[in-house]
């Protein structure tokens, strides 16, 4: 498995410290984006523990036209670089479309293909000639070991600057459930694994504000699963009062929680990696 280097500061690979992807699903309002970025990264300078802050400048997969999708490409990205700037993190964002890649590869340090995406060679092409570090979720659909196609295509490209997410495997219509052996799996792919915790939890075919749409009480638990998998990164949202989150309300930590739910997953990592299994 190789290493990925995402900054100066963040390394994420074999032998390297436990890495968070953590911010608010979507890009709100400058308040709730500052407040967010400022304690996650007090609390991970505190803890040793690297930080990219993500949070995405459109969410295009929403269940109703309705919803808030987030400011869109040029302001998000706008929001992105001052976070970028004013924080020192480096910063996530989802892409959507082939045209997005260059524009958001100016400022971002990581583009993420959505677990839906996760096969689109166009995207994943324009996304790998950016020479940006690219995270890619497996689709809820895919065994592990099919995401061998998604690294394939961006390999092509010249990138091998590559993550793999697993974000849950689909457990009948509406649920989906933690497959831990795609961990390891996919690490054999040769490349780290990060693995998302809160996408696991959202129940599908509910309104994502509807407080029955997902069962946050579980994420501790499953990150603590990821971690003791190997994992070399771990993902979730946060929001300082998810109730009133613009999107995934029911399936983001509320940011006051996540300072213990880090400090568990620390001493956890340490653990695996004095065994020599991250």
């Amino acid at each position: 498995m190789r290493d990925v280097r995402v900054s100066e500061k963040v390394v994420i690979g074999p032998g390297h410290p436990l890495v968070l992807i953590c911010g608010p699903c979507v890009i709100e309002e400058k308040p709730v984006m500052a407040t967010t970025a400022e304690h996650l990264k007090l609390v991970t300078e505190r803890l040793g523990l690297p930080l990219i802050f993500k949070s995405s400048y459109e969410k295009d997969n929403r269940s109703s036209e309705n919803l808030y999708k987030g400011p869109g490409l040029m302001e998000g990205l706008r929001v992105l670089s001052w976070i970028r700037r004013e924080y020192d993190l480096p910063v996530l964002s989802d892409v959507h479309r082939e045209t997005d890649c260059a524009p958001a590869a100016e400022v971002l340090d990581v583009l993420q293909i959505p677990a839906y995406l996760c096969q689109q060679t166009s995207l994943l092409l324009a996304a790998g000639r950016t020479g940006k570090t690219i995270n890619v979720k497996k689709g809820q659909f895919l065994a592990p070991h099919n995401m061998s196609s998604a690294i394939s295509k961006l390999e092509s490209s010249g990138n091998r600057r590559i993550l793999l997410t697993e974000r849950g495997s689909c457990f009948g219509y509406n649920n989906l459930v933690a497959d831990i052996t795609s961990v390891p799996i996919m690490q054999d792919l040769g490349y780290p694994v990060v693995f998302d915790a809160g996408h696991i939890v959202r129940k599908y075919g509910i309104p994502s504000q509807d407080p029955s749409g997902g069962a946050p009480r579980f994420i501790p638990h499953l990150i603590r699963v990821g971690v003791a998998a190997g994992a070399n990164a771990l993902f979730f949202e946060t929001h300082p009062n998810p109730q009133q989150a613009r999107c995934d309300a029911a399936t983001q930590v509320p940011l006051e929680e996540v300072e213990g739910i880090l400090t568990e997953a620390m001493e956890l990592a340490s653990l695996v990696r004095r065994w020599g299994r991250a």
